[in-house]
């Protein structure tokens, strides 16, 4: 089987599977709304939020295939992204919704027995959480893709992709280590999830616009959006330093761990 046909297959699969978890994610949309007790709503907004991350990482791994030169046909691409990004926005709907329930009487006297700012601290975990797993998905589908233009006799006419794929790959380990580490400075009370908060415009930034064909060129080498946080060098990166991040010179020693 030729590259570009074991290519389309793949595309063709995952076009397949972004169809049926809309289907999927519909059901349980209409399952959402039409439940009677309050314990099966929310048993089903989190079969919701499931089927939703489901549907952004097919969204991730389409952004990476709309962007190569080796897809020529893009049509099927861009509707099922749009189509993603629709049910993505018919989740905030639900997710805001649900979030309005806290100044329910119950939900009010719920959150009274919560502490504001552990409510805060958890808030911004699930945030650090939900970025690294987005970045790491962003991960697998370029280390795929490295696998696949790497195979066969036409690898080499392919290197120059391969290479800024791997460079890409660092960047994006590098930041979810960083991610990772913000996280263990977080439930250590090292940092406070404002000062987090700081960090969060241009880290989405970064996962939404890494996946832009001109991004490469424009990314600043010598940037960490993480500067302000002074974190040191997370445990993961202490040997590879600004390799891992695509350039620039290493960080310090302490993580503050």
């Amino acid at each position: 089987m030729s590259a570009n046909r074991k290519l389309q297959t793949e595309i063709d699969r995952t076009l397949k599977k972004v169809e049926e978890g809309v289907e999927v994610f519909d059901e349980v949309w209409d399952k959402v709304y039409s439940a009677t007790q309050q314990n099966q709503k929310e048993k089903y907004e989190v079969d919701l939020k499931k089927e939703i991350k489901k549907l952004q990482r097919h969204r991730d791994q389409i952004k990476t295939w709309a962007a190569s030169s080796d897809v020529k046909d893009k049509r099927a691409l861009a509707t099922a992204r749009k189509l993603i990004e629709t049910k993505m926005e018919q989740f905030k709907v639900c997710e805001k919704e649900t979030k309005t329930k806290t100044y329910s009487k119950e939900g009010l006297a719920r959150e009274a027995r919560v502490d504001p700012h552990e409510a805060a601290r958890r808030s911004t975990r699930a945030w650090l959480r939900d970025a690294a797993d987005r970045l790491g998905a962003q991960v697998d589908a370029a280390e795929a893709d490295v696998e696949r233009l790497s195979a066969g006799r036409g690898a080499k006419k392919h290197r120059a992709e391969v290479e800024a794929l791997e460079a890409s790959v660092r960047r994006h380990k590098w930041h979810v280590a960083r991610l990772e580490q913000i996280a263990r400075l977080l439930d250590n009370s090292v940092l406070t999830p404002e000062r987090v908060d700081e960090v969060r415009e241009d880290v989405e930034y970064y996962i939404d616009a890494n996946q832009e064909p001109d991004f490469a060129d424009a990314y600043d080498e010598t940037m960490d959006i993480f500067e302000g946080l002074e974190l040191g060098a997370p445990r993961e990166a202490r040997d590879e330093g600004a390799v891992a991040r695509g350039g620039g010179a290493p960080a310090d020693d302490d993580d503050g761990l």
